[in-house]
């Protein structure tokens, strides 16, 4: 059990950077300045905290306050606590800044291999101490992800918001048609999905998003959906149709790497179709967790690299969707 003289001071931080300051100014005018404070609140405090530990820490040699020995002692103890708070301080701007941390990123292909890129490089070219871990899956994936907190951020083609994630559109597009840039069709400015039906057709796996938005938009023209070539991908199927091996139907973020000439490939255009065939570009976050500093900067990224293209087929760079409930 202690006594009351072996008791130790209750000594607050506010304090002890008092003293601290003191030791490297010796003048409380110097000091007030230092801590953006005023003089009579350093003397205040100084006087408080020889009260407490019962020493005298500082006598007055002219207009200078010199440490006594106890107080050079007591300054040796507590140096390497204010390393500690600065280096605290700076890890905290650092964060609030979005320079250091880890980021964990997840979208579907389209988005993936066109807008994640952009907004990536801005992101990381002055972010040399984040780390960002980048997947690509496919739609059910990256709404796992973000719902399950395995991802920070996802991004996805739809065809409207979603349940369970917050959903922000970056983006509406149109489906396009992938042509040879000689092709007869190419003339149009839009294609009907029937002047397809006599075409080798590159078709997309029934049993993804954009693969069953293709079929429906077969039906809701009318004719039958009978693809020659089926892969999963819509990257796949542009590339195919780059290879000449066919006319495909896809997104624009997919359509895009495949309207310059390609080595050993051929030149396709991009025609919207004519019939009305949405796609959206969402972001999306878990619901009631808050955003990151570092997060809020890579969705302005995104944002950012997202309002910038120019694709054939896309429209509007702010798509009007109802508020989410």
């Amino acid at each position: 059990m202690t006594t009351g003289s072996d008791k130790l001071p209750d000594t607050s931080m506010r304090l002890l950077e008092i003293f601290a300051a003191m030791m490297g100014q010796r003048t409380t005018v110097a000091t007030a300045e230092s801590l953006g404070i005023s003089q009579p609140a350093v003397s205040s405090g100084l006087r408080q905290l020889e009260n407490q530990l019962g020493l005298t820490l500082f006598e007055r040699t002219g207009r200078h306050l010199e440490p006594t020995l106890e107080a050079r002692s007591l300054y040796e103890e507590i140096r390497p606590l204010f390393g500690i708070v600065r280096s605290f301080g700076m890890r905290a701007r650092d964060l609030r800044n979005g320079r250091v941390g880890r980021l964990r990123v997840i979208a579907t292909p389209p988005p993936g291999y066109s807008l994640i890129p952009q907004a990536m490089r801005g992101f990381l070219d002055t972010r040399p101490d984040v780390t960002v871990s980048f997947d690509v899956r496919r739609l059910g994936n990256v709404l796992s992800a973000v719902q399950t907190g395995q991802a920070d951020v996802g991004v996805g083609l739809t065809n409207g918001r979603l349940p369970n994630v917050n959903t922000e559109a970056l983006r509406v597009g149109q489906m396009v048609a992938l042509l040879p840039h000689d092709h007869p069709l190419a003339r149009d400015a839009t294609v009907k999905v029937g002047a397809l039906t006599n075409e080798r057709f590159i078709g997309i796996d029934q049993e993804s998003h954009l693969g069953r938005m293709v079929s429906q938009a077969f039906e809701d023209a009318g004719v039958t959906y009978h693809p020659q070539l089926e892969t999963r991908y819509c990257q796949t199927a542009a590339s195919l149709a780059a290879n000449g091996m066919g006319v495909c139907i896809v997104d624009p973020w997919s359509a895009q790497p495949y309207l310059a000439a390609q080595a050993g490939g051929q030149r396709l255009v991009a025609r919207p179709l004519a019939q009305e065939c949405p796609i959206h570009c969402m972001m999306f976050t878990r619901r009631g967790i808050p955003h990151s500093g570092l997060l809020k900067i890579f969705m302005a990224e995104i944002r950012r690299a997202s309002a910038s293209l120019d694709y054939p087929g896309l429209t509007c760079p702010a798509p009007a969707l109802p508020p989410e409930t």
